[in-house]
Parts: C-alpha cells; structure tokens; sequence
C-alpha cells in the first residue's frame, strides 16, 4: 500500500478508535433522591467508586432530597443530555408519583432513560411482639373481630407501606387504622415502642429488630421467601398476590443522551452486581434481590409496575400535591 494512503488509513483507524472511547470525557455526577445514609445512598456511592475506577474519570454524588423525589427527578430532566448525570432514584418516581400527583413537572415517560434496575427490595408485614396473632390469618381474623383497633404506619400518603396497607385491607375485608409518620427511619421504632401495631419494612431495616424479638413477621412480599428469613410467608402463597411490598433502584438517564453512555452504564453496573464478593456481601446479605437488567428490559418492567402502582393508589384514595 502506498505509505501516504497507508498513514490516511492508520489515522482513521485511530479517530475510529478514539471517537468510540469518547465517553465518559468528564466527571460523571449520580443525583440521589434521598438523603445521604440510607440504604441508596450507600449502593451509590459504592457503585460510584468502582465506576470511577473503571472510567478514568471522578464520580461524585449529589443527594438531592426531597418533594418525594421529585426534586432530584426534576434536576436530572433538565440537565445536559450528555450522559455526565444520572439519576438514581426508587419506584417512588415512576411507578407510583405519577399516579399520585395531578401534575409534575416532568414526564416520567418522556424526559428519561431508564438504565438499569440495580435491585429489588422485598418489605415485610412486622408488628409489635404484644400483638395477639401470629400469622397473617391470625392478624386479619383479628382486625374483623376488632374493626378499627389496629393500626399501621407509613412514611406518608402514597407510600409504599401506605399503599400495601390499603390493599392488604382492601383484598381481605379489614379496617386497618392508617398512621403516617415524617420519615421511612420512625415506622418500625414506632412499632417497637407500641405506637403502631404494625408497618411495611425492608429486610435491611427490620432483621436486626426481628432477630431480637422487638418486633415479629407476618409475610413477606415477592414470588418467593427471602433466603434470611425463609420462615417467613409470601403474601402470594398465603392468598394475596395483590399486596404488592417491593421497592427498587434504579438508574436513569436525561432523554437525548448519548447511547453509548447507556450501554457502557448499563455494561460497567452490571459488572459490579455481578462480583461474587459485592453481590453476596453488600446485596443478598442486607435483603436485595439482585438484578442489573438491560434498558430495555427495565423500560418494560416500569410499565408494568406502574400500572400496578395505579390500581393501588386508586384503592388507598392518596393523594399529593
């Protein structure tokens, strides 16, 4: 080959090569939706960390509570679509808010991305030891004997445990006495102080209170037992699949960005997931179903879920502005 002609086609080859390496080329930025210290907020900054070691490039997180959710969710829609800001959030935002608010300021469907499922958290029906009822039928056998004389907390109007609570009511006939408190760390405190009778939990939450006796299981959420807890029901198998307990996170992207960003996000999470030691050490030990699934196949989970989501804030009658 000429040696001009050959040079042409090395420097090509080398723009090719540079041009698909061209991302990430600056800081990469995770918005979280809730406030540092929990349980997202630790999965974020450990993930961040290894994706700055695996990019090259700094990745920092921003907690940006607040407006359930809907503050972080909003900055990240307006942000540049140039894949340097994700944001990491829960169902809060697009299965269940959309429902719950007569108007956002963003479309969940339209201004995002969705990336990957990180995990499934599965919450259980706890309640204080003094309860008289140890099952599931035992609890619901009691709130028809007593209408009216049991109660549950939340962490507010349209939450998860509030929506699982209507609809545990709704399905099985019984007045449950809805308590919402300002936060998801009071409900089981509540529930060991004797405040509340029962409430909606993660596992990471309520195992240390469970294994101590503070507080007991009435069933869990999902298609099947949590392995640290296999003593514990499904809803499912115990007659009531409707009562929908999950939670999970996830990361999105502004619409407009670029698709080798979702794909190399996508690519670089699951890897992390997929570590033996992270996987099994920092997710099934604290109660997460691990699952890092692809753009495509969260897109279709989220539609699902949200119609889901629906039909429960119907029943419970919540709603925010």
């Amino acid at each position: 080959m000429n040696p001009i002609r050959l040079a042409f086609v090395l420097l090509a080859c080398f723009a090719l090569s540079a041009h698909a390496q061209t991302w990430p080329s600056k800081p990469v930025r995770i918005v979280v939706a809730y406030p540092p210290g929990g349980g997202i907020d630790v999965m974020a900054r450990q993930i961040a960390e290894k994706l700055a070691q695996s990019w090259g490039q700094p990745v920092v997180v921003e907690n940006r509570p607040g407006a359930n959710t809907i503050i972080a969710s909003d900055a990240v829609a307006k942000s540049a679509p140039d894949g340097s800001t994700l944001l990491m959030t829960t169902d809060a935002t697009f299965s269940i808010n959309p429902h719950l608010y007569s108007k956002l300021p963003f479309d969940t469907q339209r201004d995002f991305i969705p990336v990957t499922m990180l995990v499934l958290l599965q919450q259980m029906l706890v309640g204080h030891p003094a309860l008289p009822a140890n099952s599931l039928d035992e609890l619901i056998k009691l709130a028809k004997a007593k209408p009216g004389s049991i109660n549950y907390a939340s962490y507010g109007s349209g939450s998860q445990p509030h929506l699982s609570g209507e609809m545990l009511k709704s399905k099985a006939g019984i007045d449950l006495v809805h308590v919402p408190y300002k936060g998801i760390s009071l409900a089981v405190p509540a529930v060991m102080a004797g405040e509340v009778q029962l409430t909606f939990a993660g596992i990471a939450t309520s195992a240390p209170q469970l294994k101590a006796g503070r507080i007991k299981a009435f069933a869990i959420g999902g298609p099947q037992r949590s392995p640290l807890f296999p003593q514990v029901p499904t809803f499912t198998e115990l007659g009531y699949p409707e009562v929908e307990t999950h939670a999970w996170f996830g990361l999105f992207l502004p619409a407009g960005s670029p698709e080798e960003a979702v794909a190399r996000i996508h690519r670089d999470t699951k890897k992390i997931l997929d570590d033996p030691e992270f996987r099994q050490k920092q997710l099934i030990a604290r109660g997460y179903d691990v699952v890092g699934s692809s753009p495509g196949e969260f897109a279709a989970y989220i539609r699902k879920d949200s119609e889901n989501r629906a039909r429960a804030v119907r029943i419970s009658g919540a709603k925010a502005e």
